[in-house]
C-alpha cells in the first residue's frame, strides 16, 4: 500500500488532474487484454520526461513499485501492476514531435497511437510498418515494451526493426538516450535491449522510428480450403518458391465464421480455413508472384483462389482480419489468446495438436495467426463464470506452448512474457541464460521495483502464481 506521504508528493508534482486514486477509477487499470488482474494504488499521468523523472524519484524514495502503461491492449499481463504501486500512464504524452520525410524518420512520444503515425504521413506516400491488430488503439510505448509485430511483419520485421533509438528513464531518475536519428551509431545496442524488455528496465519517454515509402502496387488474395492442414502446408509451398509476401494470415473455420458474422468481409462460411496473402512491390513483379502463389495454393488443394479487385475489397478482407478478436467477443464471454511460434514446417502438425488439446479439455479453440512466420494465435474460448473453465483454458494454453517449444519454437512471438508465460521461461531457456537476464535486469533496476514479477520466473509454477493473492486488496484471476 502506498503511503500518504508518497501520495501527497505525487499529487503536488502532477496536480489534481494528473493522477487517479479512487477505487472506482483504479479498477479500470487492474487488467489488460489478458486474464490476469491486480489493482494499482495510484495512476499517474505525466505530461513530459521531467514529470516521469519526478514520479520515479518519489517512488524510489518510498520504495514503491512502478509500472508503465500504454493503452492496455497487451495480452500477457505486461501492464498489470502485480505488486500494486504506481502505474505511469503515458496517455498525455501523445505528441508526434518531429517528422523528417527526407531521411525517413520520425520522433514520437510513447503515448502516440500506432495508426496515427501512418495517418500523419500517408498523404506523402509514407507509412509506419509494424501493424498490430490493435493498431487503432495500441501505442508506440507499449509496442516498444512488447516488441509488437502484426500481419505485415513477415517482410518488414517487428517493432525492433523500426526503432532507431529511445529516450528512457531509469528507476533512480537517470535520463539517457540510446540511438537516435543517425544510423549505425557505435557502442552497445541498448535500443535493442530495451525493445521487448516489457518495461522491466526503464520507462521509455521518446521513440525515434523509421518511416517507409508506400509500394507501387499491392495485391491481396484469399485462398479457401476444405482442410486446415492443407492450408497450413501452403505456407511452406509458397516459401519453397522463394516468394516472401508482406503478409500470410490464416483463419480456421471456427474463426472465419465468427469474423464473417461480425464483419461481412466476404469469407466463406463453409470453409475449413482461409489464407490471406498480400504481395507488394513493382507492378510486374507482383503480378507474376500472384500467379505463383495461386499455383502454390491450388497445389495444396485450395478449392478457390480470389484476388481483391479493388482497394475497397482489399480493405474489407483486412477488416475481417483486424477485427477478429472483437468478433470472438460476440460469441464467447471470455477467451484466452496464446502466442506461440513454430517453424513453418510445423504449422500443419501443430494445428492438429491444437485440435487434440481442444478435445482433451472439452473447449472450443479457434485459430488465427501470422502463418508466414509461424506465429500461432490459438484463441481458447471459455466462460469464467463456470467453475474450473478458466483453469482448463490456462492449462490448454500451456500444453500448446510446451508443444511449440518441443518442435523448436518459442512461447511468444509478439505478445511478450508478462505474467502469463513466466512459468514457461525455464522450459524455453537454461538456468545460466535466465541468470544472465537477471543480471542485466539488476543493472538497470537493482531494487526490483520496475514492473516487478514480469518476464523472469520466480521459481513457482505459473498456475500457482496466477492463483496466489498478490497483496491486500488485489484480485488475481
Amino acid at each position: 500500500m502506498i503511503s500518504r506521504e508518497a501520495k501527497d508528493e505525487l499529487a503536488a508534482l502532477l496536480g489534481p488532474k494528473g493522477y487517479l486514486d479512487r477505487p472506482e477509477d483504479l479498477i479500470l487499470y487492474e487488467y489488460d487484454g489478458g486474464v490476469d488482474k491486480a489493482r494499482p494504488d495510484l495512476v499517474a499521468f505525466p505530461r513530459g520526461t521531467e514529470e516521469v523523472v519526478g514520479i520515479v524519484k518519489i517512488a524510489a524514495k518510498y520504495g514503491v513499485p512502478v509500472v508503465g502503461r500504454g493503452a492496455g491492449t497487451g495480452l500477457s499481463g505486461g501492464a498489470v501492476p502485480r505488486s500494486g504501486g504506481v502505474i505511469v500512464s503515458f496517455a498525455r504524452m501523445n505528441r508526434i514531435l518531429e517528422i523528417d520525410l527526407e531521411n525517413e524518420r520520425a520522433v514520437v512520444e510513447p503515448g502516440v497511437v500506432n495508426l496515427d503515425i501512418t495517418l500523419a504521413v500517408q498523404d506523402d506516400n509514407f507509412f509506419y510498418a509494424p501493424d498490430p491488430s490493435s493498431q487503432r488503439a495500441c501505442t508506440i510505448g507499449g509496442n516498444v515494451a512488447e516488441n509488437a509485430g502484426g500481419p505485415h511483419t513477415l517482410a518488414y520485421g517487428v517493432t525492433t526493426n523500426h526503432v532507431l533509438g529511445v529516450e528512457a528513464v531509469l528507476p533512480d531518475g537517470t535520463v539517457f538516450t540510446t540511438g537516435g536519428m543517425e544510423s549505425d551509431l557505435p557502442g552497445y545496442d541498448l535500443t535493442g535491449l530495451l525493445t521487448g524488455s516489457e518495461g522491466t528496465m526503464a520507462l521509455v519517454t521518446k521513440v525515434y522510428i523509421r518511416l517507409m515509402r508506400k509500394p507501387e502496387t499491392v495485391k491481396t488474395a484469399l485462398a479457401i480450403y476444405d482442410s486446415a492442414e492443407d492450408c497450413g502446408r501452403t505456407v511452406t509451398e509458397i516459401t519453397e518458391r522463394a516468394i516472401t509476401p508482406v503478409a500470410v494470415e490464416m483463419l480456421d473455420g471456427v474463426m472465419l465464421r465468427m469474423v464473417e458474422e461480425a464483419t461481412h468481409a466476404g469469407y466463406p462460411m463453409d470453409a475449413a480455413a482461409v489464407l490471406l496473402v498480400e504481395l507488394e512491390g513493382v507492378r510486374e513483379m507482383v503480378e507474376e508472384q500472384v500467379e505463383q502463389v495461386r499455383e502454390a495454393c491450388l497445389k495444396c488443394r485450395a478449392r478457390e483462389f480470389r484476388v481483391a479487385r479493388s482497394a475497397e475489397e482489399r480493405d474489407l478482407l483486412w477488416k475481417g482480419r483486424k477485427n477478429a478478436f472483437g468478433a470472438v467477443g460476440r460469441v464467447s464471454p471470455s477467451y484466452l489468446v496464446q502466442d506461440g511460434v513454430v517453424p513453418r514446417s510445423q504449422i500443419a502438425p501443430t494445428l492438429k495438436f491444437i485440435r487434440q488439446v481442444a478435445e482433451k479439455y472439452g473447449l472450443v479453440i479457434s485459430n488465427i495467426f501470422h502463418a508466414g512466420d509461424g506465429n500461432m494465435h490459438p484463441i481458447i474460448l471459455f466462460d469464467k463464470r463456470k467453475p474450473g473453465e478458466l483453469e482448463k483454458a490456462i492449462k490448454a494454453g500451456e500444453d500448446i506452448l510446451e508443444r511449440c517449444i518441443a518442435v523448436g519454437g518459442s512461447i511468444t512471438g509478439e505478445h511478450g512474457v508478462g505474467m502469463e508465460k513466466i512459468g514457461l521461461m525455464s522450459k524455453q531457456f537454461s538456468e545460466d541464460t535466465l541468470e544472465t537476464m537477471r543480471r542485466l535486469k539488476n543493472l538497470c533496476d537493482p531494487e526490483g521495483r520496475l514492473n516487478p514479477g514480469k518476464v523472469l520466473p520466480t521459481g513457482r509454477g505459473c498456475v500457482e502464481i496466477r492463483q496466489e493473492p498478490l497483496r491486500e486488496g488485489s484480485v488475481v484471476y
